[in-house]
């Protein structure tokens, strides 16, 4: 081949080099240039119309009530247990009778010295000085709480001793009264030992002290404990039906186990079982059935929650049958539906991803 035909050859090479790369070039500025598509216009969708209704989110899991008691008093009394009178978990005051030993009740009082002997006219102390507050508050003693029994206090001990249907001596006997710090307090006898003809001796640990109101916790998985913050609302049936309310609290792991337990409150600090918690088992677990709301249930105007768009400014929106967009603000969402406000009851608005 000539050099004249191997220039023209080349100069051909070039040419068509060039217009393919002018034509590649013009293709990609087509291609960035071009308005993305409008994905209301290229995605299937179907019409729903905003209805009024209520959207939350709860779920079903059981608390555990357990009553923490703490020993509280000792039986002084001799001999068999004739009768009882308080039920476990039963709230007590000054001057109750809790159950009777021979007949003779055995009553509780407050004081933080555990009764050890008798007392009568001319004993002194502090344990006198209790007895003679339970008379007070009993109605049965006027005179100085000083600590010495005097006329005044034997005449008070009697007409207290025939209040009770028991022999006026004068004289309480050790095994009459259990001195507890405080009172009024819920309390629970050791079913064990305080039952009708059990054998007392004297010097058995029997009465048991309760807080306020049991203890109530929600054992989760580590899934359910990061659906529940602090603070969620938990709807407690009682083992008589009603419903108490609390609220989760601090988490803990079992470090054996790994069982996540919340600890719950009541609303201000107070018992969650008000007062009926004398329904909770003193002896043992309680399981009861629980609703935990993650999602508080809000009335209002509904829609899928797949209708809502997102515009360039962040603002939110549903797109009506016409294609307009309607701004609307969302109250609440859960289970995939939306409360919103801004549209109209019965406006028909547009949800992606289903067949025309």
């Amino acid at each position: 081949m000539s050099s004249r035909s191997r220039r023209y050859l080349v100069a051909v090479s070039l040419f068509v080099a060039g217009i393919v790369a002018a034509g590649a070039v013009a293709w990609a500025v087509a291609a960035v240039t071009e308005p993305a598509a409008d994905p209301l216009e290229t995605t299937d969708f179907t019409l729903v119309e905003v209805t009024s209704g209520e959207v939350g989110s709860s779920i079903q899991l059981n608390s555990v009530a357990e009553w923490t008691p703490e020993p509280a008093g000792a039986n002084r009394a001799a001999g068999v247990v004739t009768g009882v009178q308080v039920e476990a978990g039963a709230e007590v005051a000054q001057g109750s009778v809790l159950y009777t030993v021979d007949l003779r009740p055995v009553v509780i009082a407050q004081g933080n010295v555990p009764a050890f002997r008798d007392i009568g006219d001319r004993s002194v102390g502090a344990d006198v000085r209790q007895v003679q507050q339970m008379l007070t508050d009993l109605g049965f003693y006027r005179g100085e709480i000083g600590g010495e029994a005097g006329a005044m206090t034997v005449a008070a001990i009697k007409a207290w001793q025939k209040s009770l249907g028991v022999d006026q001596t004068g004289v309480v006997g050790a095994g009459d009264v259990i001195f507890v710090p405080t009172l009024p307090t819920r309390v629970a006898l050791d079913p064990e030992l305080i039952r009708r003809g059990a054998s007392m001796t004297g010097g058995e640990q029997v009465l048991s002290a309760l807080p306020a109101s049991p203890d109530f916790t929600i054992p989760v998985t580590d899934a359910q404990a990061g659906m529940i913050p602090a603070g969620t609302r938990v709807e407690i049936t009682s083992p008589d039906g009603d419903v108490w309310t609390g609220f989760t609290g601090e988490q803990t792991r079992d470090a054996d186990t790994g069982t996540i337990t919340l600890a719950l409150s009541g609303e201000d600090g107070a018992a969650i079982c008000g007062d009926q918690c004398s329904q909770v088992p003193v002896t043992g677990q309680a399981s009861l059935a629980s609703k935990i709301v993650t999602v508080e249930t809000v009335d209002g105007l509904v829609v899928p929650s797949s209708a809502l768009v997102t515009g360039a400014d962040g603002q939110l929106a549903v797109i009506d049958e016409t294609g307009g967009r309607l701004p609307v603000t969302v109250t609440t969402s859960a289970r995939g539906m939306s409360v919103i406000d801004g549209v109209d009851v019965g406006t028909k608005v547009r949800v992606p991803g289903q067949a025309k």
